[in-house]
């Protein structure tokens, strides 16, 4: 098989840049380990940047996303007894849509089907060439389809197979940089059947842990509170997940999450992590293959956006132009907004989590900080700013 660009793992980084690429009259396969019911059906949060937003729009895959997904003005912070709203859009002059990515990958799929895309699902065996095929013009990816050994020779392999695929390894030892950091707790999330507790999402920090009140849809929530990454689901009773969330999030003021039928439970595990480069010779990184941030905020989706979005761009120019210096600095751009978003993911953990070995000093600290951010506007503009992207 034979085509410009070879695009490994099927999440919204491959599927997106594949359209956007399609756009730019550019051929493109797509490789995914799993089945299209597997991807459609995996369910994960999703809050969407206006940058994010605004690349959907402008790739004609965005109508369900205006139609269904919750358009958010602001946030709330919730400690102390207290709740402080954050003002989005009148510090910004933008917003978010919450709408999961599993909603995302269903309308990229039917774009990219709707077009005559070539996704191939159930790819096993997936393996890009050694190092000296990466390196030259015609590297490969090997892979078994329908139960054939086949061979995808290509102009450039985009890596977007996520933190556990094959392409990341790809890129020299000598060359890479792996910096990560893993946290000392992790989210104990919960799907709930019933109408949702808040319009808008409350970021909740209390002394027996953070907890976050979001929505699905209409009918479904989302909440998640912090726990010991080691624990395990059937430990928690529904009883005792309610009592954990009315304790963290209420504050004595008439409000109370909504309880409902939980038919999902599951624990999300905490960390950052940055590969550098995103490059190696015609091999490229995107999204989690490059780099994975804690969901306290709200980046991982909208970075994988945002590097297909300068991808597209760099090959758009070599296809056309010749052009390979958005291509050469494809990497450092990447990263630049990479680092802020992990700098901007790593400060609302800090700001909102509780930590065991906190000293009761750096207990007050913590407080004094959230005080502040609550009663400055020039320190809600910054986070208002991070939040939607308006970077």
């Amino acid at each position: 098989m034979r085509t410009q660009v070879a695009i490994v793992g099927a999440g919204p980084a491959g599927l997106l840049l594949s359209h956007l690429l399609h756009l730019n009259g550019i051929e493109s396969v797509v490789l995914e380990v799993r089945s299209r019911d597997e991807i459609e059906a995996t369910i994960r949060a999703g809050v969407l940047e206006q940058g994010s937003m605004d690349i959907l729009n402008d790739a004609g895959v965005g109508e369900r996303m205006r139609k269904e997904g919750a358009l958010h003005h602001g946030i709330e912070l919730a400690f102390a007894g207290k709740r402080h709203r954050i003002d989005l859009t009148e510090l910004t002059g933008k917003a978010i849509t919450v709408y999961p990515q599993h909603e995302v990958i269903i309308d990229l799929v039917a774009a990219r089907l709707a077009a005559g895309g070539q996704l191939l699902f159930n790819a096993s065996h997936v393996a890009l060439d050694g190092l000296e095929g990466i390196g030259t013009e015609r590297p490969s990816v090997s892979f078994v389809h329908g139960g054939q050994a086949q061979r995808l020779e290509a102009d450039f392999v985009i890596g977007c197979d996520g933190f556990h695929g094959v392409s990341r390894p790809m890129i020299p030892a000598g060359v890479r940089q792996d910096f990560q950091r893993t946290y000392p707790f992790g989210w104990f999330g919960i799907l709930v059947e019933s109408e949702p507790s808040s319009d808008e999402l409350i970021y909740a920090q209390h002394e027996r842990g953070f907890a976050l009140v979001s929505t699905r849809s209409p009918t479904v929530q989302r909440l998640y509170f912090q726990c010991d990454p080691h624990d395990h689901v059937d430990n928690w009773s529904d009883d005792r997940i309610w009592s954990e969330l009315h304790a963290r999030v209420e504050i004595n003021d008439g409000w109370k999450v909504k309880e409902g039928r939980i038919f999902q439970k599951n624990i999300i595990g905490m960390r950052s992590f940055v590969c550098a480069p995103m490059r190696s010779g015609r091999l490229f990184l995107a999204g989690d293959a490059a780099h994975i941030v804690p969901p306290t905020g709200a980046k991982g989706m909208n970075l994988a956006i945002s590097d297909v979005h300068l991808l597209s761009r760099a090959l758009d120019a070599f296809y056309k132009r010749g052009a390979e210096d958005l291509l050469d600095g494809y990497s450092d751009a990447a990263l630049k907004r990479v680092w802020r978003a992990e700098y901007f993911s790593w400060w609302m953990t800090r700001l909102l989590h509780t930590f065991a070995d906190a000293s009761p000093f750096e207990r007050q600290v913590q407080l004094a900080e959230l005080e502040n951010v609550a009663s400055s506007r020039a320190m809600q503009t910054a986070l208002a700013e991070n939040y939607v992207g308006a970077f």
